[in-house]
This record gives C-alpha cells, sequence and structure tokens, in this order.
C-alpha cells in the first residue's frame, strides 16, 4: 500500500539581527495544524545587500519568504512581481514563489490594523514613530481605520521621503516632524494623541516611557522582545492601552500562512504556539 505524504516545502524568515524572531514557531505550528507534514519555516540571517543573491539561490521546494528589516525595501526591487497593495506602500514583508515566479505582498498592514482595531483604536488623531518599512505599513493601515491626522516622528527629516511617498499614493496625508533626537519635544507631540504606533528599534523609544500619555490612547509598539518595552510600561502605568508587537506579529503571520500555503491560517493554534514560545523565552 501507498503512503501519500504532503511534498516537501520550505519558508523562512530573513532578516537582520534575526535570532530573536517567533516566526519559526508561528509558522511551524500552522504547518502541523493543518496537516503539511512535509513543510518546515527557517530563520536566516541576511542583511539589504544579501536579499537578491539568497533569493537566487533557492530551490523549487521553496514556497515564501517572510522579510524584516533591513529588506522589508529591497524586496520590492528582488520580486519578479510586486502586489497593488505593497506597491502603493513602498515596502513588503512577504515573498510567495509561483508558477509565474515571485510576488512580493505586505501583510504588516493587516497585522497593525487589525490589532489596533480590536483594541478598540478608531479615527482620530494618530503618531507614528520611525521611517521605516514597518512605518510605511503603519501609514496605510491608519489610513484604513480613517485617521483624521498623522503626525509621523523621525529623526532626520531627509530619511521620511519614502513615508511622503507613500502617503501620496495612498492619498493620505501626514505631517513629519524631525524630533526623535529630542525627547521633550517628541514627548510634546504625543501628548494628546489617540493611537501611537511605534516602529522603533528595541530600546530606542525608552526615553518616551515618562512622556504624558492620555488616558484611552492606543499604543502598538511592534518591538516584542524583550516584552514588555520600556515605553509600553510607562504608558501602560499612564492609562494608555496597549498592543503588543506579538499581536501584530500573530495577525500579519496569519496572512502570510494563507499567500504561502493556499489555506486559512490557523489563528487559535498559530497563538497557542506563540504564548508557549514567549512563555519558553521568559
Amino acid at each position: 500500500m501507498t503512503t501519500r505524504t504532503t511534498p516537501a516545502r520550505r519558508a523562512a524568515v530573513l532578516g537582520s539581527p534575526i535570532a530573536h524572531s517567533l516566526s519559526p514557531a508561528l509558522h511551524n505550528a500552522a504547518y502541523a495544524a493543518l496537516g503539511l507534514d512535509g513543510w518546515h519555516y527557517d530563520r536566516y540571517e541576511v542583511d539589504a545587500a544579501g536579499l537578491a543573491g539568497f533569493v537566487a539561490g533557492l530551490g523549487p521546494e521553496w514556497a515564501g519568504l517572510s522579510l524584516t528589516m533591513p529588506l522589508k525595501r529591497v524586496l520590492l526591487d528582488v520580486a519578479d512581481h510586486v502586489a497593488p497593495g505593497a506597491a502603493a506602500i513602498g515596502a513588503g514583508n512577504t515573498l510567495v514563489f509561483g508558477p509565474d515566479g515571485s510576488s512580493a505582498h505586505n501583510t504588516d498592514v493587516t497585522g497593525i490594523a487589525e490589532s489596533l482595531r480590536a483594541a478598540g483604536a478608531g479615527s482620530g488623531r494618530a503618531v507614528i514613530l520611525g521611517a521605516g518599512g514597518t512605518a510605511q505599513a503603519a501609514v496605510a493601515a491608519l489610513h484604513d481605520l480613517e485617521a483624521d491626522e498623522i503626525d509621523i516622528l523621525v529623526r532626520d527629516a531627509g530619511r521620511a521621503d519614502d513615508l511622503l511617498a507613500t502617503t501620496a499614493r495612498l492619498g493620505a496625508e501626514a505631517r513629519v516632524h524631525a524630533v526623535l533626537t529630542d525627547p521633550a519635544a517628541t514627548a510634546g507631540l504625543l501628548d494628546g494623541a489617540d493611537v501611537v504606533v511605534s516602529t522603533l528599534p528595541a530600546g530606542v523609544a525608552d526615553p518616551l516611557a515618562g512622556a504624558r500619555w492620555r488616558p484611552g490612547t492606543v499604543l502598538l509598539d511592534a518591538v516584542y522582545a524583550p516584552w514588555p518595552t520600556v515605553v509600553a510600561g510607562g504608558a501602560a502605568a499612564a492609562g494608555a492601552t496597549i498592543v503588543s508587537g506579538l499581536e501584530m506579529l500573530l495577525r500579519q503571520a496569519v496572512a502570510q500562512v494563507e499567500l504561502m500555503t493556499g489555506r486559512t491560517g490557523p489563528e487559535a493554534a498559530m497563538r497557542e504556539a506563540l504564548d508557549a514560545a514567549v512563555l519558553a523565552r521568559n
């Protein structure tokens, strides 16, 4: 009797640094829940200069890649095709391989928008901290949530060109403030915000923990290792509603699983695996 097995397929998360990534726990749990016993998901340290070579060396068993910092913008240059959403944002986080070549997508928008919506965020004044690819996805997510105003806080106004291009393509409006090197000025712009999305690397937002966080403000901190972050702890103590980067990670990964496998991502199984991975890490 012949035993049928799922064909071996591979996927992975790439970035630099990448050792902290919990994506393998999420995706491998999804494959197990979906009965995809021949599938496996890994992590690889790859920088922007190495992405094209890494992708060129992949075989036909590869189903897709997840991309994190600093690869979200350069991904669009590597892909054979770019989905309209990723093209409008100017950054992606997912590369899917198919018969017609590779296609770039952005599930960060889904992860941010769904996480904020679940926390009760809606229209109002929004603030984004940072100028990278995740910040571009945050602009799109806040536009979807119909934010009344969007302020983007950066270190250097010259780094905001991609963000401003994203807002223009989306038909959104945003103001850029080069204040992140000045904690007092940054805290002043945070005052009164209804929604704050921090896309800054771990530790960079720590000086903002003592800002005047308004009770009811929703703060999504994209950092999830370590958790809670210093700024999330300070905002929570002031009465803000905190959304962990872990929630964003989960929701964008559910969408990635669907793109790579063609099957609905099993959110419950993935959430259980994420909780277990965080507990083991702590």
